[in-house]
């Protein structure tokens, strides 16, 4: 799920997954964002089949072409449906126990990495579900992260992500607009942690991109975007493809 070097100091998150695939489940995992906003990630929800998946992963999922790279895996739910599908399937995620959760479920290939260190062959499909592109961090390293990025696709591959606009989170001002507060450079920028069972990550940025953003930031980096699906609340699912020009 989570790939900057210092998100995973503890891996309580990969600690939640084990916990979870050898029977012990009496707490989830409690997210807290910046905005003040305090939620619960369900560990089963982690683990969930292809039926209790959202709308936006299944038409990921049926999306994902030729040899697919699972970016920020998590416990492997998605890499295992493209295994049924005997779709080529590479899941890599910085978290230890993670990866050791995907291979105990069944993923043939599952690698303990971080993205920016992982410099493998080239894909056909970069799969980043679960607001993937949250893993860039901040609006100013989209373009350390899309180069990366491309230097891991073929010439016809495919980028499949996901992000949520998330400024309905902000209160509405006199005119009609959003109050974003001040120091704030973009308002999807976000600061996160999780705590599972008394224990506290580090605190790292995450990104939530609107659509438009996100298309401007891939033109740029020499990548048409296209908006396939669009989620119930806010979110939605982009494709990427190198620019011929």
């Amino acid at each position: 799920m989570l790939q900057s070097t210092n998100i995973m100091d503890n891996d309580i998150y990969g600690e939640a997954l084990l916990d979870y695939q050898n029977g012990i489940y009496d707490q989830d995992i409690i997210t807290y964002l910046s905005l003040d906003e305090e939620d619960i990630l369900p560990l089963p929800y982690l683990f969930r089949d292809y039926k209790d998946m959202p709308a936006l992963e299944k038409h990921a999922l049926k999306l994902c072409k030729g040899k697919v790279l699972d970016i920020g895996c998590g416990a492997g739910s998605h890499s295992l449906i493209l295994q049924k599908k005997e779709q080529p399937v590479t899941a890599i995620d910085f978290s230890k126990g993670a990866i050791e959760t995907c291979k105990l479920r069944g993923v043939k290939n599952a690698i303990h990495t971080n993205l920016y260190d992982f410099k493998a062959h080239k894909f056909d499909t970069l799969l980043l579900l679960m607001n993937g592109i949250g893993i860039a961090g901040t609006l100013n390293q989209l373009d350390p992260f899309f180069t990366h990025l491309k230097s891991l696709l073929q010439p016809n591959g495919q980028i499949l992500l996901d992000s949520s606009d998330i400024i309905y989170m902000y209160e509405n001002d006199e005119d009609g607009g959003y109050w974003i507060p001040d120091g704030i450079d973009y308002y999807g920028e976000v600061n996160f942690y999780m705590s599972y069972k008394e224990k506290k990550s580090s605190t790292f940025p995450w990104l939530y991109l609107d659509y438009n953003t996100l298309q401007r930031a891939a033109n740029y980096n020499n990548l048409n975007c296209e908006l396939v699906f669009e989620g119930e609340h806010y979110n939605f699912l982009a494709r990427l493809t190198l620019s011929k020009y």
